[in-house]
């Protein structure tokens, strides 16, 4: 049961029973959840004293304002509901399982003669879900076989028995290949065709075994009543079966159903690798990476995967094998260690998969992080720089024969564009088509206002254009006294040129060079991005000149429209009411007369 908030000195009066606790800050937003065999004991080694308690607990610690908790029969029903209680919040202190899939599931449809499909939605109404699987491919595989073992329709027909008794429909070429044996013209039986479903459950549920006796029982059956080609088609179906059972086999079907859970451990992520094994045979590996949040131990951060894992993908297996023992007393399964025998073997099989894992992660960031510096490594060669250009700006000017100018900024750090720093300019000081003067400006305003704020001035500027603009853009940096701190370049687009201050002839990088490639994708990007502010703000100059163009419509009421409607297709659709409480009864009755000739 949920009871009354407590405050954090007032932790003294929880319970001595296992529950959940959660923490709430200031803004009532939900910072962590834990669970607990006693209550009591568990928040006070939180505010009793400081002595083991890291850095982040202590910085967490400060920030609660606000306790709550609730009261379980058992430890493992608190482990449950601290899962879905961090599932749904996610508070900021809690474990994060970096894993953002969305998994594939097989849906069985609740209707007349129900379907099999892959879907990525899970709503409930719709029938039952088996799943997720950990890719396409093993769903594929599973789909495939269910395929070739039954008759299940794939047609997405109405067959409810009013319209099959009033021959609404007829067979397809599903019947005439012998995928389906026609339910939608009354060919086959409802409870006929349930018998097919029922064993598809079984498969989809892992359990090989049932379908396989199925199978064994109807080809002896046949056999006994002489019909040898029905015989022999349900062998095939059992050697289907059996191929796909020995496919997955894992060291011997004697193991049993059971789940397999190893970790491995890095100073900030942990990696656990899950197997899933149902009789004997290896149905799932899964993979997942878990940020550490307040410094937890191996068994904790093994736990939470435990708990999510199996929810997420519905194991009810009573035994696990861990390679990490695990401290909590839980009743409702038994988590083994083992040493020698097949067991062990596949601890072994699963701690393969989860260090192969961290090393991949290692490799890509490793690849990454190095490509990146080399190619600013190979650009700070290039242009002879003082320093690696890890923070680079590059400026461009749209206009189109000198209406409504404007700038674009952009901002790459470590060669990646950080799209937050972007800017955009209204050319404030100059009349008419004039790009250079344009250029001037808004590098001395960009430059002015950096100075004034007191922020870092990038590595590298980029100016898009050729020797007029960079001469403009160098005379904004002398203004505002700091040309010959930052290098300064511009790109003519025609050629690919590099042309520096002061030097008449352009320097040439090789065409295949990944520094151009940089410098090409930052001109492009700053130059799609001034393409883009200049439409929208010609769009929105156009709907405005469309409005004033109306008599007795002003350029503040245009604006009135705009700013409230944000386009005169909305305008048009407004009710007289809406309009009138914008600009009045008489504007209105002006406006709407001339929108509607």
């Amino acid at each position: 049961m949920d009871t009354p908030a407590y405050r954090p000195d007032e932790y003294n009066q929880l319970p001595d029973q296992p529950g959940v606790y959660r923490y709430y800050n200031e803004s009532g937003e939900l910072i962590y959840v834990g669970k607990a065999k006693s209550l009591k004991k568990r928040v006070a080694s939180y505010f009793g004293s400081n002595a083991g308690i890291n850095q982040k607990t202590r910085r967490m610690v400060k920030e609660i304002r606000r306790i709550e908790f609730t009261l379980v029969n058992s430890e493992f029903d608190a482990l449950l509901l601290e899962n879905n209680l961090i599932k749904k919040a996610q508070p900021k202190y809690n474990i994060l399982l970096k894993d953002d899939k969305t998994y594939p599931y097989l849906l069985l449809t609740k209707e007349n003669f129900p379907r099999i499909y892959p879907t990525r939605k899970v709503i409930p109404s719709r029938g039952t879900y088996f799943g997720p699987f950990a890719s396409v491919k093993a769903m594929n595989n599973v789909l495939d076989l269910i395929r070739s073992l039954f008759t299940i329709r794939t047609c997405k027909l109405d067959l409810s028995p009013y319209k099959i008794y009033e021959q609404k429909y007829k067979v397809c070429l599903e019947y005439h290949i012998g995928n389906c044996l026609g339910p939608c013209e009354g060919l086959q039986s409802e409870p006929d065709y349930q018998k097919d479903i029922e064993q598809a459950k079984y498969i989809l549920k892992g359990n090989l075994g049932i379908a396989k006796t199925y199978f064994k029982d109807r080809m002896q059956e046949a056999a006994q009543n002489l019909a040898f080609e029905l015989a022999q088609r349900y062998k095939d179906k059992l050697d289907l079966l059996e191929k796909y059972q020995a496919k997955s086999l894992v060291i011997s079907q004697s193991i049993g159903s059971l789940d397999v859970f190893t970790i491995v451990v890095d100073e900030k992520v942990a990696f656990v690798n899950y197997l899933k094994i149902k009789e004997g045979a290896l149905i799932l590996s899964k993979t997942v990476e878990l940020r550490k949040r307040l410094d937890e131990e191996e068994s904790v951060l093994l736990l939470t995967a435990i708990i999510r894992l199996r929810d997420q993908f519905q194991s009810d297996a009573k035994e696990i094998l861990v390679n990490v023992p695990i401290e909590d007393e839980l009743t409702d399964f038994q988590v083994i260690v083992p040493k020698i025998g097949d067991k062990r073997k596949l601890i072994d099989l699963s701690l393969k998969n989860a260090l192969y894992y961290k090393k991949e992660k290692a490799l890509l960031a490793g690849e990454v992080s190095d490509k990146k510096s080399r190619v600013l490594r190979q650009l700070q060669s290039d242009l002879s720089l003082p320093e690696l250009p890890d923070h680079i700006e590059c400026f461009d000017n749209s206009n189109i024969q000198g209406a409504h100018p404007v700038a674009s900024m952009v901002c790459f750090l470590n060669g990646k564009p950080a799209n937050k720093e972007y800017r955009h300019y209204h050319i404030k000081t100059v009349e008419g088509p004039n790009d250079f003067a344009s250029m001037e400006e808004v590098v001395g305003r960009r430059y002015q206002r950096i100075q004034e704020e007191g922020k870092p001035l990038p590595k590298l500027i980029v100016i898009d254009g050729g020797k007029g603009q960079l001469s403009s853009a160098v005379s904004a940096l002398k203004t505002q006294g700091i040309y010959g701190k930052v290098p300064i370049i511009g790109i003519a687009k025609r050629l690919e040129e590099i042309y520096l201050p002061e030097d008449s002839y352009p320097i040439y990088i090789d065409k295949k060079s990944e520094s151009l490639r940089l410098l090409q994708r930052i001109r492009d990007e700053a130059h799609r991005f001034a393409i883009t502010f200049h439409r929208n703000v010609r769009s929105k100059q156009a709907f405005g000149t469309q409005l004033t163009d109306i008599p007795g419509i002003g350029k503040n009421t245009a604006e009135k429209l705009l700013s409230h409607f944000k386009s005169v297709k909305k305008i048009k659709a407004a009710t007289k009411e809406e309009l009138e409480a914008i600009i009045g009864k008489d504007k209105t009755q002006k406006l709407l007369y001339q929108l509607n000739q």
